[in-house]
C-alpha cells in the first residue's frame, strides 16, 4: 500500500511541476508512513514539507496542489491536509476488505516476498565457545538471530545461517586441561584445580566419559603435574601464566596425540550438547564453520599475505601488525605474535575473507554488546582486504538478565554457577523463552521475569498472543458442535457485511502485517513483529469479547463473512509466530485472559 500511495503522490508532483513550470529533483525523496493516531487517517506523507523549497512554494500550498492533482484510487477514501503541510490518507473499506481475500488466498505465504537472487547474506549468531553449555545470556542472541533470519527470508533475502565454531586456540586448551584434571580426580590422583580452569559439573561429566572409555590410560602422579609450576593467582601469582604452564605440562606428560584425544572428546561432547540445545530451542543452522579449518587450510596465512601485498602490514617487537588505524580503528592490531602464533583476530580476518570468497553479498554478525569494539576492527579488516566495509554489518544485542523470585541470577561460565538455556526452557518452555527474548529491541537491556513468563494471563505477552490463535480455533470447534457450516466462498461474497469498528480495525491491522515484516527486516528488529502480534491479539480479544458481536449467528452470509475474518486473523497470527520460532496452538486449556 505504501508503494501505491507513493506512486499517487509522485504522479501528482509531476502534474504540479508541469503546471507550475518548476524544476523537480530527478528522484524526489519523501516518506509515506503509518499515522500514529486514528483521526489522522491511515498513512501520511511529508512530500510537501521536504519538496516545497525545490518547487518554490509554501508547504501548505504545495500540499493543496498535490491533493488537487492526486489520481483517483479505489484504495483511498479520504485525503486531508494537516498541520504545516502533511497529507493524510484514509484507506477505503473496499481496500481493507481486499486484504481479507489476499490473506486467505496466500495463506502461509502472506507477508512473504519472492526470493531476490541478487542478495545473499550470511548471518552468524550465537557462536559461543564450545567450552560449556549455553547459558541464558546466549539465549537472547540465539532467539534474535533465528528470528531475524526467518524475517529476512520472508522479505525475499537469501540467507545462510552460520555458527562459527571456536575449536582452535587457548580456551579450548584450558577446557581440555580442565577435563584431564577432573579425570585425575576420578582416578584417585587429585590435583589442585587452577583458578582459571572451567569448574562446571559438565567438565566432570566429560571426565567421566573419558574415564569410562579409557580407564587409567591418562593417569599421572600429582607431583608430575604440579612440579615447578608458577604460582596461581590465589597463591600470590598470575593465573594466566599458571594455566598456560599447566597446559604445557599436560601436553608434555600426555603427548600430542593423547592431549588431542582429550581435546577432541571435550569439543565433540560440548559442541554436540550445544547443537542439541539449539535444536530444542527451535534454532537451526545451515552451516557449522570450524575455526580450525581456517588454520589447517592455510586461509589465515593467505589473508595475512593479502594484507601484506596491499601494504597494510608491518613488523614491530617481533610481531606482525595490521594497520587498522588507517581504516578508522582505534589502534593497530597484532595478527602474528612474537612467538609466531596467530591471534584470534587473524582468524577473524580469514573468516571474513572466506565469507565473501563463498559468494555472499553481505556478512552480518550478531554479537553481544560487549563486542562493540569489533565493529571498527572488522570494517577495517574488510577495507584492508579490498572489500566494501558497507557489506560488513555488525548487530549488537544487549545483555539479558534473569530474575527469579525478584532477584537477579548471576552467571559465570568458569565458576559453573550459571543458569543454562536448558534450565530456562525447562522452567518456562521454549515458546515463552523465544518470545520474551525478542519482545524488546535488541538495543535495550532485557530483564527476563520468570514468573511473568510462566503466568497464564493477559499480562504474559506470549500467552496472550497464543491464546488469540487458540481462541479462534475453538470457534471452529464450536461450529462443528452446533452443526453449523462455514462456506469460504459465500463468506467472500458477503465480505461487505463486515462493517463494525472492530472488524475494520482487524482488517487494517492485517494490511499492516507485510509492512511490519519488511520494516523488521530492514531495521534488523524482530521485536516489531512481536509488538505487532500483541496488537493484533488485543484487537482479536476485543472483537471476541464485544457485547455487540456474535460470530456463530444464524444468518449464513454474516456468519461466513465473520468466520473468514477469524480465519484470516488466525493465519496472520500463525505466520508471525512462526517467524519468531513460536508455536501456534490449536487448543489451550487455560483460563481466558
Amino acid at each position: 500500500m505504501k508503494e501505491h500511495l507513493q506512486e499517487l503522490v509522485m504522479q501528482a508532483l509531476l502534474d504540479v511541476r508541469r503546471k507550475q513550470q518548476v524544476e523537480l529533483p530527478e528522484t524526489p525523496e519523501f516518506a509515506i508512513e503509518r499515522t500514529r493516531q486514528k483521526d489522522h487517517g491511515d498513512f501520511a506523507t511529508n512530500a510537501a514539507l521536504v519538496l516545497c523549497k525545490a518547487l518554490g512554494m509554501k508547504p501548505r500550498d504545495l500540499a493543496q496542489a498535490i491533493v488537487d492533482h492526486l489520481p483517483e484510487s479505489r484504495h483511498v477514501e479520504k485525503v486531508a491536509i494537516a498541520g504545516p503541510g502533511f497529507i493524510n490518507f484514509t484507506l477505503s473499506r473496499s481496500c481493507l476488505l481486499g486484504t481479507l481475500r489476499r490473506v486467505l488466498e496466500r495463506g502461509e505465504a502472506y507477508g512473504s516476498n519472492e526470493p531476490d537472487e541478487n542478495e545473499h547474506l550470511t548471518v552468524e549468531y550465537v557462536s559461543a565457545n564450545p567450552t560449556g553449555p549455553l547459558h541464558v545470556g546466549h539465549g537472547r542472541g540465539a532467539a534474535f538471530g533465528a528470528s531475524l533470519t526467518n524475517i529476512l527470508e520472508a522479505c525475499g533475502v537469501k540467507v545462510q545461517r552460520e555458527y562459527y565454531v571456536n575449536d582452535y586456540g587457548r580456551q579450548m586448551d584450558i577446557l581440555a586441561t580442565s577435563v584431564w584434571l577432573r579425570y585425575l580426580d576420578l582416578t584417585g590422583n587429585p590435583v589442585r584445580f587452577p583458578d582459571n580452569g572451567y569448574k562446571g559439573d559438565y567438565v566432570v561429566d566429560v571426565a567421566r566419559t573419558l574415564k569410562h572409555a579409557h580407564g587409567d590410560r591418562f593417569r599421572r602422579s600429582p607431583f608430575e603435574v604440579t612440579a615447578n609450576l608458577p604460582p596461581d593467582e590465589s597463591q600470590g601469582g598470575d593465573k594466566e601464566a599458571h594455566v598456560d604452564a599447566l597446559i604445557g605440562r599436560a601436553r608434555e606428560l600426555l603427548g600430542a596425540d593423547d592431549f588431542d584425544l582429550i581435546y577432541k572428546l571435550a569439543l565433540d561432547s560440548l559442541l554436540g550438547a550445544i547443537r542439541d540445545e539449539l535444536l530444542a530451542f527451535n534454532v537451526r543452522y545451515d552451516n557449522w564453520f570450524s575455526e580450525r579449518s581456517l588454520a589447517e587450510s592455510g586461509a589465515v596465512d593467505r589473508a595475512i599475505e593479502r594484507l601484506t601485498r596491499l601494504g597494510h602490514m608491518y613488523e614491530k617487537d617481533g610481531a606482525k601488525w595490521f594497520r587498522a588505524t588507517t581504516f578508522g580503528d582505534e589502534k593497530d592490531r597484532v595478527v602474528i605474535r612474537e612467538n609466531g602464533q596467530s591471534t584470534y583476530f587473524a582468524s577473524d580476518i580469514a573468516y571474513l575473507l572466506n565469507k565473501f570468497e563463498r559468494g555472499f553479498t553481505k556478512a552480518v554478525y550478531v554479537l553481544g554488546a560487549d563486542h562493540h569494539g569489533y565493529i571498527a576492527r572488522l570494517k577495517a579488516a574488510a577495507s584492508g582486504l579490498g572489500l566494501n566495509p558497507a557489506n560488513v554489518e555488525i548487530v549488537l544485542v544487549q545483555f539479558a538478565k534473569l530474575y527469579k523470585d525478584g532477584k537477579e541470577v548471576s552467571m559465570g561460565k568458569r565458576e559453573g554457577n550459571f543458569v543454562t538455556l536448558k534450565d530456562l526452557r525447562t522452567e518456562v518452555g521454549t515458546d515463552a523463552a523465544r518470545f520474551f527474548y525478542v519482545m524488546r529491541s535488541h538495543e535495550q537491556h532485557l530483564d527476563f521475569d520468570l514468573e511473568l513468563a510462566k503466568s497464564q494471563s493477559k499480562d504474559n505477552p506470549v500467552y496472550y498472543v497464543q491464546y488469540a490463535h487458540a481462541r479462534i480455533a475453538s470457534v471452529f470447534q464450536k461450529l462443528a458442535e452446533q452443526r453449523q457450516t462455514h462456506n469460504r466462498s459465500a463468506g467472500d461474497a458477503a465480505r461487505q457485511q463486515l462493517s463494525n469498528e472492530h472488524e475494520l480495525d482487524l482488517l487494517n491491522l492485517m494490511l499492516r502485517y507485510p509492512e511490519t515484516v519488511e520494516r523488521a527486516g530492514e531495521q534488523r528488529s524482530p521485536h516489531l513483529v512481536a509488538n505487532y502480534l500483541r496488537e493484533l491479539a488485543a484487537a482479536l480479544h476485543g472483537y471476541y469479547d464485544g457485547a455487540q458481536v456474535k460470530i456463530l449467528v444464524e444468518d449464513d452470509d454474516l456468519r461466513n463473512a465473520r468466520l473468514n475474518l477469524l480465519l484470516a486473523v488466525k493465519q496472520v497470527l500463525a505466520n508471525g509466530l512462526r517467524l519468531l520460532g513460536v508455536s501456534a496452538p490449536e487448543r489451550m486449556e487455560r483460563q481466558e485472559p
